[in-house]
């Protein structure tokens, strides 16, 4: 794919975006996207076949963008603590925002597509969430950081606070304050100080 076609691709994603934080998912429709693109349709099926095709790239992009930035802050040598206590706060942003949230699209995809474990994109994301915090607790304790007698119990816990939140958010509301408390919860049961 040229820079020019790549470059296209990447905006029709950033629009589709957009669309799918105002709609969700269920009622968004390809005509939908070719509106706010301004392009036509045929430009818009040159890359895509669907919206759920678009979706699922959307969710791809932002996790690379997600992932690279955890990449740098390793590669800087950050200590584990300031590496999740980074994770935690970006968490905390998109728990708290209230537009430009893709939560709602992404839980109505998911309802609506039973896929095995593997071929489902959000369980792998959460699988390899609970991964990567696995890996930070257990740099934690290595350097002292942290303590704790089962790294993956806790990072799996910690993912389940996180989406149980996420829930929460998008139901019956969720407060900074009400944020802050859970995320001083997961860093004290790490702490060494006991």
């Amino acid at each position: 794919m040229g820079e020019k076609s790549a470059q296209k691709k990447k905006y029709i994603l950033d629009t589709a975006r957009k669309v799918f934080v105002e709609k969700g998912f269920q009622s968004v429709t390809m005509k939908d996207i070719v509106e706010a693109c301004e392009i036509s349709r045929g430009g818009l099926y040159l890359y895509f076949e669907s919206t759920d095709q678009i979706l699922l790239e959307v969710l791809r992009m932002e996790a690379d963008e997600t992932d690279d930035v955890f990449t740098e802050r390793i590669a800087q040598g950050d200590t584990a603590a300031d590496i999740l206590t980074l994770f935690l706060k970006e968490q905390k942003k998109e728990l708290l925002r209230k537009k430009d949230n893709l939560t709602v699209a992404v839980y109505e995809y998911f309802f609506c597509h039973k896929a095995t474990d593997q071929e489902n994109m959000l369980r792998r994301r959460f699988d390899a969430g609970v991964m990567v915090i696995e890996k930070l607790i257990e740099a934690g304790i290595a350097s002292g950081e942290f303590y704790c007698e089962d790294p993956k119990g806790a990072a799996a816990n910690i993912m389940y606070v996180l989406e149980g939140m996420k829930i929460n958010a998008q139901t019956f509301g969720i407060t900074e304050k009400m944020v802050d408390e859970q995320l001083l919860y997961i860093m004290q049961g790490l702490s060494t100080e006991i």
